[in-house]
């Protein structure tokens, strides 16, 4: 967080003021005198020069201007060299950062892409060996930074993996215009962040400073694609935690996100603060797209009443559910027939305030994850083709306080993929052994 400079002891006095403006004014006019003049002379020797110029056959093509490199500041952090890319493929017309055709190779995750999207899944293997964290979803978004050529915005709930810290500061040396927002006390005041470097390095940060959550997890590169999900860019929740990725390119979504970005880099504006309205609904390449944005954005009806459209099946997969009202349609929805399927993450989901109890109680199938660490999916799947996603937990706090997106999508192909990730969770999660029904 910035401190602001207060002190006035060595403000001038009105009079030294007003008498240090005249001279000033004085100076400015001679000074602006003599320049209008020497600009005529110039001017004349110029049109004389090319006059002769032209008799001559002589071309005065001016030289290039050459402008210093921007001193920059070495960054702490060990650079780890990327896996090697092949050709880049033919860019998507109007898209300046196309997916990267090496994109499927992945060793310690799933992913699949189609058209204008790409979705990654972690793979937690349960090691807490730092040696074995390799081919990660981080691998995959340095690619795409290190192809990223103008601008990297970034909105980052938390940030500490080296990889990933690597890749935006060579973008940064290499002239990409990088920005960031974060959350004060989990992003520039956490005991482990590495977004100190980016601030030493002389890459902007804002941060929320206010006690709700700037928990968004969202990238924007050159304008043309977008990086969201549940996945924090951090270490643990790239190799130890269940999480979720969605690669983007579409500039209706681009212009959605970047509007939410600049309010809270450009306008400082977090909350409750921002302007209502900014997400809304299209169709990209025959897909609807639905994107919201907490506070401001009615993000919990527009997930409820996709709930409520349930004609077949919901299945989920929540780090924190704790909203009745969510609870609720998803009762009433199984009350009319819908299979209802979910996983909850086991720390909290034994509290007072979580929802699985409501919904065990009412004899619904829901479970408490198998992860030795944290599943941290934020995730409903409707009728085998809707696919609900992002930052937003389902709680007060995103609802009400904290910077959240969320995002549906209509598209049965995508719905596969998730629910082939629900159905790994599932076999590994657990029927809640502690909770007594009265």
């Amino acid at each position: 967080m910035t401190k602001k400079s207060g002190s006035n002891r060595d403000k001038p006095s009105k009079t030294t003021r007003k008498t240090t403006q005249a001279k000033a004014t004085t100076a400015q006019r001679t000074t602006t005198e003599r320049r209008t003049l020497l600009g005529t002379l110039i001017g004349i020797i110029v049109l004389i020069a090319a006059f002769v110029a032209n008799q001559l056959g002589i071309s005065l093509t001016p030289a290039p201007t050459l402008t210093a490199a921007p001193t920059r500041v070495p960054p702490t952090v060990t650079v780890t060299p990327l896996p090697a890319t092949v050709a880049p493929p033919t860019a998507v017309a109007g898209l300046a950062t196309p997916f990267d055709p090496s994109g499927l190779q992945m060793t310690q995750g799933f992913t699949a892409q189609k058209g204008f999207w790409q979705v990654f899944f972690t793979a937690p293997t349960g090691s807490r060996d730092r040696a074995t964290y390799t081919g990660g979803i981080d691998v995959h978004l340095a690619r795409a930074i290190a192809r990223t050529q103008r601008t990297l915005d970034i909105a980052a709930f938390e940030f500490n993996n080296a990889l990933l810290t690597a890749a935006v500061l060579d973008a940064h040396r290499r002239g990409v215009t990088v920005r960031m927002v974060t959350d004060n006390v989990h992003g520039v005041n956490d005991d482990d962040t590495t977004i100190g470097q980016f601030i030493q390095a002389g890459i902007p940060v804002v941060d929320d400073n206010r006690s709700a959550l700037m928990h968004n997890k969202f990238m924007i590169l050159d304008g043309a694609q977008v990086w969201t999900g549940s996945w924090n860019f951090t270490v643990n929740d790239t190799y130890r935690n269940n999480n979720n990725a969605l690669a983007l390119r579409s500039r209706r979504l681009v212009d959605m996100y970047q509007t939410e970005f600049n309010q809270m880099f450009e306008g400082r504006r977090f909350g409750t603060r921002k302007t209502p309205g900014m997400g809304g609904s299209f169709i990209q390449d025959g897909v609807r797209v639905q994107v919201y944005f907490s506070p401001r954005d009615l993000v919990l009806q527009n997930l409820i009443g996709t709930l409520n459209a349930a004609q077949k099946n919901i299945r989920f997969m929540n780090f924190s559910f704790t909203d009745f009202d969510t609870a609720k349609a998803i009762m009433d929805r199984a009350a009319a027939g819908v299979a209802v399927q979910g996983i909850w993450e086991t720390t909290g989901s034994e509290t007072q305030a979580s929802e699985l109890r409501t919904l065990f109680c009412a004899g619904l199938d829901v479970r408490q994850d198998g992860n030795p660490f944290v599943l941290h999916h934020k995730v409903f799947i409707v009728d085998d083709r809707t696919v609900i996603s992002g930052s937003f937990n389902i709680s007060s706090n995103a609802t009400n306080s904290n910077d959240e997106n969320l995002i549906i999508l209509d598209d049965p192909d995508l719905a596969a993929h998730y629910i082939a990730e629900f159905e790994r969770r599932w076999a590994e999660a657990r029927v809640p052994g502690r909770i007594t029904c009265q």
